[in-house]
């Protein structure tokens, strides 16, 4: 199958016509007609991509975006509104949505809005497995004071082979942390192999990081090596751990504590020689007074912790980042070097940067196209940074507007691709040029 849709809508006729087109198209449908049973779905299967009404008998898909995503951000989820209730829309993208459809109006855009989502879906579950042969503190690029303190920490760590805790917000540098960590180890020789937990559901995760036996569930046809056994000798990286549920907080307490685990459907007792570093966004300690993660599995990963700034603590660190992803970027396309004129880095400058060093090299990547072997201009830049100089005579509809006439133009009109850019759902952009007005 091309992967597995979930829709959420209490209307049965609805719901029963929209499995049919979509199951049409090779895709494996579930159905629920309250949020109620679409969770006890989600608990005991993976799905790839929702569809959900916004009025529910128990509750509002609006928020249910929202719950969804920070239990399952691998998920992506196309919400369906009645006419005449497009804030609900705008909402929930706001809320993580991947886009919307209107009720009755865009039924030839499922199958191509599914499809989308589902490219973003498979390359994010994708790009959350990653083994690394390479890297080194030389990777960690900045001056200030904050991050070089982390770096010293890190370097002390590299020569132990302790567990170590890795704190900070989403994007900081956890993983090139913990890498750097392992290419300066012992351990060195061996694999370093990185997953983020909250990439898979709970069966699939278990699967893996232990491995299965062939026949062990559903779809699991050959035996299968899992991570733990593919970083022998090596280190494996638990990105979100906060994410594992009480099962899988269990058996890798037994990894830490003995050395052992059983792959799925296995009898056998399987030997696990590996140096596991952590890393979370979450406050640990309080999930652990709220029953949500295993006091003993708390002070087991956490002999020794290292928290990571975030960005907008290290802002005289931006301007130096952005010239290294430029420079990358410039030897790979085979460009001349450009940079930011001083409005534009101004206003890098002032942004509070929510997605810290990874949101700030994709705005750069993205300048870099748009700019197209010309300096960086504030023009340049995502709506949501430029309008934070936006004057009264120019309104903050005009300078969207400008940005995505802008990119339109960049990419000949290719609406697909200026949609990437933009990071906004293909249906987003045609209502947007709908209400500008943008042929």
């Amino acid at each position: 199958m091309a992967g597995n849709i979930l829709i959420i809508d209490d209307e049965e006729q609805l719901r029963k016509l929209l499995g049919r087109i979509i199951s049409l198209e090779g895709f494996s449908v579930k159905e629920a007609a309250t949020l109620k049973s679409a969770r006890e779905i989600l608990d005991r299967q993976a799905i790839d991509i929702i569809l959900c009404d916004v009025r529910l008998p128990d509750g509002n898909g609006v928020d249910f975006v929202r719950f969804t995503k920070s239990a399952h951000p691998e998920i992506e989820i196309i919400l369906i509104t009645a006419f005449g209730n497009i804030p609900d829309g705008v909402q929930a993208i706001k809320n993580g949505a991947f886009d919307y459809l209107v009720k009755g109006n865009d039924n030839d855009k499922i199958i191509p809005l599914i499809n989308q989502a589902m490219e973003f879906s498979g390359s994010r579950r994708k790009d959350a497995i990653r083994i690394y042969d390479s890297g080194n503190f030389s990777s960690i690029i900045g001056e200030s004071e904050q991050i070089q303190s982390a770096i010293k920490l890190a370097q002390r760590m590299a020569a132990t082979d302790t567990t170590v805790l890795l704190l900070g917000e989403t994007g900081t540098g956890k993983e090139v942390f913990a890498n750097a960590i392992h290419q300066n180890s012992r351990r060195k020789l061996h694999s370093f192999v990185a997953i983020n937990c909250s990439a898979f559901p709970r069966e699939l995760l278990e699967s893996e990081l232990f491995g299965h036996k062939a026949g062990a569930f559903t779809g699991a046809a050959k035996e299968k090596k899992g991570l733990v056994e593919i970083a022998t000798g090596g280190t494996l990286f638990l990105d979100e751990i906060g994410e594992l549920d009480a099962g899988l907080q269990a058996k890798l307490l037994r990894v830490l504590e003995n050395g052992e685990y059983i792959k799925l459907g296995d009898t056998k007792i399987s030997k696990a020689d590996i140096r596991i570093i952590a890393a979370t966004n979450k406050e640990l300690k309080k999930m652990v007074e709220a029953g949500l993660f295993r006091e003993d599995l708390y002070y087991r990963i956490n002999v020794f912790s290292i928290t990571l700034p975030p960005l907008r603590e290290r802002k005289k660190d931006i301007a130096v980042l952005v010239n290294h992803f430029l420079r990358i970027m410039a030897a790979r396309e085979g460009k001349k070097m450009v940079h930011f004129s001083n409005e534009a880095m101004g206003l890098l400058t002032g942004y509070s940067w929510r997605g810290n060093i990874r949101e700030l090299k994709n705005v750069t990547e993205r300048a870099f196209i748009l700019a197209d072997g010309q300096d960086i201009l504030p023009e340049h830049l995502p709506f949501e940074i430029q309008k934070q100089s936006v004057s009264q005579d120019l309104s903050l509809a005009a300078v969207e507007k400008q940005h995505i006439q802008k990119v339109l133009q960049y990419t000949e009109g290719n609406k697909a691709r200026a949609a990437r850019i933009l990071q906004i759902g293909i249906a987003t952009l045609y209502r947007k040029m709908e209400e500008y007005q943008i042929s």
